[in-house]
């Protein structure tokens, strides 16, 4: 046979193969027509097994908007309220880092010192403790291993702070501190410790001081344990049938007009002064997402447009195709209102 020939046919039955391995609900979900408005968006994303979503819009000198669909709470048919409350998971490290920011602007934390530096009883402990500095902390560049990594840790997650980083202590670091980057919650973790062992609260009493009080965020909390559980949007995972959301996993929990306002704020600069936004800009991100059980969100500030969009979604599920779909479904309707704009002649 020409060998041309049986490389034809070879690709063209490679080509057929791979189609039984397409997910085909990620291709659908990106082609199909787009809608006319968000709201239809948010409709059609349930079709791709969402049970509920909500979505923020903050268009800059117009009012927001808010958008639902799906169910608050599935078993009592409880509409999805965009007001809701819902846990925003690694949202919060824009908060911490901004916490860091300001306490670095006051001199009273260096981006410079060591972990050993401020927690020389886990030298020894935690593999380079005398190299990794704050800034690398800050940055996933500390080499520490994510704790959440470790097997079990999403279905019997520890309840201390001391059992969480027992999961990682004496562990091999991922790399040395600065020569590699590996997103891990254990920076968070002891970000949160030394936010607590310099002011002598918890960060809490901290961000609520410098960052929420400043913005007026009555509806951001710190764990499930601060609010009314009914004012907390259900979490579902694909595969268990009940409601999930009072699994604490630690999480922050907030509306989504609230992180909204606080991502508007950062991006501006008007939560920050002139100094600290050098220091922030020179250690970590503007826009975030978040995953845990249950909960999945997106925090984006949009700036050509003027547009922060938020975006959270009550169904997860870690081994199929839930985020992307989330990530397909915020694109789309970051499409609709730009085209929108468009339209009505607001963006050049």
């Amino acid at each position: 046979m020409n060998k041309k020939l049986l490389l034809r046919i070879l690709l063209f039955g490679g080509t057929i193969i791979s189609l039984f391995f397409v997910p085909w609900i990620l291709i659908k979900a990106w082609v199909m027509p787009l809608p006319e408005s968000v709201q239809e968006q948010l409709d059609e994303a349930l079709t791709y097994g969402f049970d509920g979503i909500v979505v923020y819009i903050d268009q800059g000198e117009k009012q927001p908007e808010f958008y639902a669909s799906g169910w608050k709470n599935r078993e009592n048919k409880t509409p999805a309220d965009p007001y809701a409350l819902f846990k925003i998971a690694s949202i919060a490290k824009l908060y911490d880092a901004v916490a860091i920011t300001k306490l670095v602007g006051a001199q009273r934390l260096s981006l410079d010192k060591t972990l050993s530096d401020y927690f020389p009883e886990w030298t020894g402990r935690i593999e380079y403790a005398n190299e990794i500095t704050l800034r690398t902390l800050v940055q996933h560049r500390s080499g520490i291993p994510n704790y959440t990594n470790s097997p079990g840790f999403w279905e019997h997650p520890p309840k201390t702070v001391e059992a969480t980083l027992g999961l990682i202590l004496d562990q091999p670091a991922s790399f040395k501190p600065g020569e590699g980057y590996e997103y891990s919650n254990t920076n968070y973790l002891l970000l949160a410790e030394l936010i607590k062992k310099v002011t002598g609260s918890d960060k809490s009493h901290y961000i609520r001081e410098a960052i929420l009080a400043p913005l007026r965020l009555k509806n951001t909390f710190f764990s499930i344990h601060e609010i009314n559980i009914e004012e907390l949007m259900s979490g579902y995972y694909v595969g268990i049938e009940e409601d999930i959301k009072t699994v604490d996993y630690g999480s922050m929990v907030a509306t989504a007009e609230d992180v909204g306002i606080f991502l508007r704020a950062l991006n501006q600069g008007t939560l920050l002064n002139k100094e600290e936004q050098a220091i922030y800009s020179s250690i970590y991100k503007y826009e975030h997402t978040g995953l845990i059980p249950g909960y999945q969100s997106i925090a984006k500030y949009h700036k050509k447009e003027d547009m922060v969009v938020i975006q959270f979604t009550n169904t997860t599920d870690f081994s199929g195709y839930q985020w992307s779909l989330s990530e397909i479904v915020y694109h789309r309707i970051m499409k609709i209102l730009k085209k929108s704009s468009y339209n009505s002649g607001t963006i050049d």
